[in-house]
């Protein structure tokens, strides 16, 4: 076995060996904590025992138990071939110690339910080619078994698992030719709102010089939420939400578990409020230990002043989930007027939106509310809650639409993650079609130069973020600096404040 063609990097748990393609060594499933099984089931994750020899890293780790995802209930990934869920993988030049070369942590979205390093979609060959810079992905837990609030166990243990693979980072990345104290995390949505967590989390402190936040949800949920909805999920097979009750029923059964709620959580609108209308249960959870406040507030108050943030979301965000929901071109002004009063940021939300936008169809006034709420002004307001606490903030907004479907979805969700990697398929080849046109590859090139420079230099080619001009960049065929765009919105929720989402009523 050829040296140059399989090269060897030394971790603190034994040596690795990769494989040498394109320019780059990729090591694949090397693990960075214990498989969360047996009496370890829920618990906070460990390090990983040392090894003899060299460990071949030439596959990617089994992705993280979780209920079949896409809009063909095709599984996120594989069904796990094995226990060692908790595995990063490093794209490098060269894994030469003496490179010190910036470094790029991807978190990985999906409704906090499911999601996995092993995705196609997150191949960081480009990225890593193209910034000449390190990229690590990983896998930490979700669904039930990272984000269920579930007594005996610690809260947010999907987020603990991030701490764990960026520590692994911190300790072991230079062998890959990278410099810990060049890390920067980037993610979108799920991931976005676990490094908007990341920010706010003493564990995480000093880990990451730098985060890139792509389309930040707004919800977090609060200790009494996530406590009502664990013990529901829990009925649902007749057990309690403890350790003691579920460490022993089989992770796939747990899923099925979680979607079975997941199918009929409307139910529930009484008690949960407009998280019962989302499309997942799980989110992370103020509880006070793990994370002491939500993330809005802590940045206001300077805990991650020392960082420097790019952060933003795309301008049509919620178009995605009507395409899903079979809703486009099927709401009416019922429709509009119930979303308006439950997502809005006001009692008086549905006349105040209908004053600021009172040419909008209903369908769109649908979507705007939703897009607001969950994506758009969470995104803002962390960008501008940083700022309020000493830390520089550059915002972006997404305003390229959507080749596919002859760019009816517009800017929608998750149209950034093909343009970061470029790797157009699955939801990419969906959104941009089986080949990208000059246009599209060239925004997809922009993406890259400004996240890898950012990720190099702190600077992502334009100004900071601030509340007299409020410069942004959007990004688009012709991308320009101008003035935050979404003016209407941002007045109609400046008063706003996404505080942890509470339990509506008590039984």
């Amino acid at each position: 076995m050829s040296v140059d063609e399989f090269p060897e990097a030394t971790t603190t748990a034994g040596a690795v060996r990769g494989r040498r393609a394109e320019g780059l060594t990729v090591f694949r499933g090397i693990p960075y904590a214990k498989p969360p099984v047996g009496a370890a089931r829920f618990g906070a994750p460990r390090p990983v025992d040392r090894w003899d020899g060299v460990r071949d890293a030439l596959v990617f780790g089994p992705p993280p138990p979780q209920e079949p995802s896409g809009p063909e209930g095709a599984p996120a990934g594989s069904v796990p071939a094995g226990d060692d869920w908790l595995t990063v993988n490093v794209w490098t030049p060269e894994a030469d110690p003496a490179a010190r070369r910036p470094v790029m942590v991807w978190i990985y979205g999906g409704a906090y339910k499911f999601g996995s390093a092993d995705d196609p979609a997150y191949d960081a060959g480009r990225l890593a080619r193209d910034g000449e810079l390190v990229v690590v992905t990983l896998n930490y837990r979700v669904g039930i078994e990272g984000f269920l609030r579930i007594e005996g166990a610690p809260a947010n243990r999907g987020l603990l698992d991030q701490v764990a693979a960026l520590e692994w980072v911190r300790e072991n990345i230079t062998s890959f030719g990278g410099d810990p104290e060049q890390v920067t995390v980037f993610g979108e949505s799920a991931g976005a709102g676990s490094i908007a967590a990341l920010l706010a989390m003493p564990q995480a402190r000093s880990l990451f010089r730098r985060a890139i936040a792509q389309s930040v949800p707004g919800t977090f949920f609060s200790d009494a939420l996530a406590g009502d909805i664990a013990e529901t999920l829990a009925g649902g097979i007749g057990l309690r939400p403890t350790v003691a009750d579920l460490s022993g029923v089989d992770p796939r059964k747990l899923t099925e578990a979680g979607a079975a709620l997941g199918s009929r959580m409307r139910e529930y609108a009484h008690r949960w409020g407009p998280v019962a209308f989302t499309p997942t249960p799980f989110s992370p959870v103020v509880d006070g230990d793990v994370l002491t406040t939500a993330p809005w507030e802590a940045l206001a108050g300077g805990a991650a002043r020392d960082v420097e943030l790019v952060v933003g979301h795309n301008r049509d965000e919620f178009r995605l989930f009507l395409l899903l929901g079979g809703l486009l071109g099927r709401v009416d002004e019922g429709l509009a007027s119930l979303t308006l009063g439950l997502f809005g940021p006001t009692p008086d939300a549905e006349q105040a939106y209908r004053a600021a936008f009172p040419d909008a169809s209903a369908e769109y006034l649908f979507e705007l509310v939703q897009s607001d709420w969950l994506f758009r002004m969470p995104s803002l307001h962390l960008a501008e809650a940083h700022v309020a606490g000493g830390g520089r903030a550059h915002l972006y907004e997404l305003t390229f639409p959507a080749p596919a479907n002859g760019g009816a979805l517009g800017a929608c969700h998750g149209l950034d993650v093909p343009l970061t990697f470029g790797v157009y398929g699955g939801l990419g080849g969906m959104l941009i079609g089986p080949t990208p046109s000059p246009e599209t590859e060239a925004l997809s090139a922009r993406f890259r130069s400004a996240w890898t420079a950012f990720a190099t230099t702190g600077d992502p080619g334009w100004p900071a973020y601030d509340t007299e001009q409020r410069l942004v960049q959007l990004l688009d065929i012709e991308p320009s600096v101008a003035a935050y765009p979404e003016e209407a919105s941002r007045r109609l929720w400046e008063r706003h404040s996404f505080a942890p989402l509470p339990l509506a009523t008590t039984r």
